[in-house]
């Protein structure tokens, strides 16, 4: 094969392994404060992508044309309320539920994502449609043979890179992130340490689906454009990664999220049939792992979950 276009399918694997490994943290600092799964973590993407993009109708229906400042804006949107959207679920939804068993929790936030999805394709001017989502970035590239190195995709892969390391940042360097660590561990002594139980599961969910946010816009960046559905498929993909890497760490988080990336890019370009296998072949072989590690690849330690 062409090195110019390996570098290419490689950069495209870097793009999509940079959005699951989002959505997948975001799986994993759920499960590390409190145990439970989030179905609805996919659709809370599917909304902030929507609620970036209305921010960006807003803004131009008041005039404003400037592309960084509406991207900063549509970014600023998306996240906060995808973070009060979290911390919102987490209150009346996860945590009243604490004490009934965990099937209950999967059932009640599996149901929350259909609502979130069937909201947005109802209730949002033409859901049903799929959305042409503004090219906001610079589309400057450089031609190096078969490989196109785009300027927005380095661009939204620093950010990326970027915004992973500062969730490493926090969890390893602040207080709070140690305060989220030691809820991870153990619960009952963070309590009789001080520790806001509540508030430290509020502001843990508003994290991650602040990430989920981040996730829906980088993607409608990278595909210029959107549908109600995206989240369905995103928040398989994101959950799929957070098991095989080791449900409960953050470096399996992301090690899983590039390694499903990876198996699609593998279906892609070395299968003997058409690419829209890519995503068999990618769940056959996670399949695969799953049977043969069930802990995932990097197993899960008590001591340093989350």
């Amino acid at each position: 094969m062409d090195a110019g276009l390996l570098a290419q399918y490689v950069m495209n694997g870097l793009m999509l392994g940079m959005m699951y490994a989002l959505v997948a943290v975001g799986f994993t600092l759920f499960f590390g404060v409190l145990d439970v799964i989030k179905f609805s973590h996919g659709d809370v993407l599917t909304v902030g992508a929507f609620a970036a993009l209305a921010s960006y109708v807003g803004l131009r229906t008041l005039g404003l044309n400037s592309n960084w400042p509406e991207l900063v804006v549509m970014l600023a949107v998306a996240i906060l309320a995808m973070a009060f959207l979290g911390m919102a679920i987490a209150r009346y939804l996860v945590l009243p539920l604490r004490s009934a068993p965990a099937l209950n929790t999967l059932l009640i936030t599996l149901m929350l994502g259909t609502v979130l999805r069937e909201s947005v394709r109802l209730f949002y001017p033409q859901g049903a449609n799929p959305k042409p989502f503004p090219a906001l970035l610079p589309r400057a590239s450089i031609d190096l043979g078969a490989f196109n190195l785009r300027l927005d995709n380095v661009l939204m892969l620093t950010a990326g890179v970027l915004v992973i390391v500062g969730i490493q940042y926090l969890l390893n360097r602040t207080k709070l992130g140690l305060a989220i660590r030691a809820v991870a561990q153990d619960e009952e002594t963070a309590r009789t340490m001080g520790i806001n139980f509540t508030a430290i599961v509020l502001v843990t969910f508003a994290l991650g689906s602040g990430l989920a946010a981040f996730a829906g816009v980088m993607n409608g960046l990278y595909y210029n454009e959107i549908n109600f559905g995206i989240g369905l498929y995103l928040g398989v993909v994101g959950f799929s990664a957070a098991i095989i890497g080791g449900l409960g760490s953050i470096y399996g988080a992301i090690l899983g999220g590039f390694l499903f990336a990876g198996l699609q890019t593998i279906g892609t370009v070395m299968l003997p049939f058409a690419s829209a296998y890519k995503d068999v072949f990618a769940f056959a072989v996670v399949i695969a792992i799953m049977a043969w590690r069930p802990t995932g690849l990097i197993r899960e330690k008590i001591s340093e979950r989350v």
